[in-house]
């Protein structure tokens, strides 16, 4: 809903609570987690964030450098609560980046609500089990959303999703594609049964070296739950009663494996490319 009046303005000139509290967001996951918010910056992300319309309460920048008309035209068209103006020394030991964006924001969490993935005929959905690298899960969310999937899950005890690093890894999209958290695979099967019931049948494939077949022999065209397991343990015994077929990516040379980010984008493209098959 538009507001009816601008962002009140705040003027900092030192490591105050306002200063603390956002450099806490960008650091700390527990505070994230109580605060429900996160520490955006970047042109791309923070675009893309408006975009897909997230809710973004706060802005800062500094007042001490002139700013872009990019920046110009989001902070006049802000429907933020707050605009933070700090001194340039103090926006910079705010920054994460050796380069400090003109613009960060501080952007609320949505819910972790399996609602929030849209429903197809032909859906799509990546399940990471306990990610543990904030790279593999970035790269893993920007492959999804190159690569025609519908949202993903995390499931189990994992990095966190809204570290600036892995947000940064998935170099804007992780604003487009929805991704809920859920406790553990148990919450998983209770809404695939749902699904089963309004979609009809649903595929759950799993990817291990030691597949049931080669990738290229599954048809990957119905409704289909994606299984990656943790990047040391892979799939755990729970997921992989769960899936009905498991499917592996053959592979040449000394190599026994594959980082776990580069064989979902591998297993996405052959989904991909069998979905747009005449």
């Amino acid at each position: 809903m538009k507001q009816s009046s601008r962002p009140r303005v705040v003027k900092i000139y030192s490591e105050n609570n306002d200063f603390q509290y956002a450099e806490t967001l960008r650091r700390k996951r527990e505070k994230r987690l109580r605060q429900r918010e996160f520490f955006v910056e970047g042109v791309r992300p923070i675009n893309q964030a408006l975009q897909y319309h997230w809710h973004i309460r706060a802005f800062l920048y500094s007042r001490d450098k002139p700013l872009s008309d990019w920046a110009k035209n989001i902070l006049n068209s802000s429907q933020a609560e707050a605009h933070y103006e700090l001194p340039w020394h103090l926006h910079a030991k705010l920054s994460n980046k050796s380069e400090p964006s003109e613009l960060i924001a501080l952007v609320t969490m949505p819910d972790d609500d399996v609602s929030r993935i849209p429903l197809k005929e032909d859906l799509l959905i990546v399940v990471f089990d306990r990610p543990s690298s904030p790279g593999n899960l970035g790269t893993i969310i920007r492959s999804c959303d190159a690569l025609g999937v519908d949202g993903m899950i995390i499931t189990g005890h994992s990095v966190d999703l809204y570290d600036p690093e892995t947000i940064s890894a998935t170099t804007g999209s992780f604003f487009a594609l929805p991704v809920v958290r859920l406790p553990s695979q148990k919450e998983l099967v209770t809404w695939i049964d749902i699904l089963k019931h309004q979609l009809g049948h649903i595929h759950v494939v799993g990817s291990d070296e030691k597949g049931d077949c080669e990738l290229t022999e599954h048809n990957f065209k119905q409704p289909t739950f994606l299984i990656v397991g943790n990047e040391t343990w892979g799939m755990s015994a729970a997921y992989r009663e769960l899936c009905d077929t498991v499917v592996s990516i053959p592979m040449a040379g000394s190599a026994t494996s594959l980082n776990v980010a580069c064989a979902t984008s591998i297993l996405l493209y052959e989904i991909s490319r069998q979905r747009h098959l005449p």
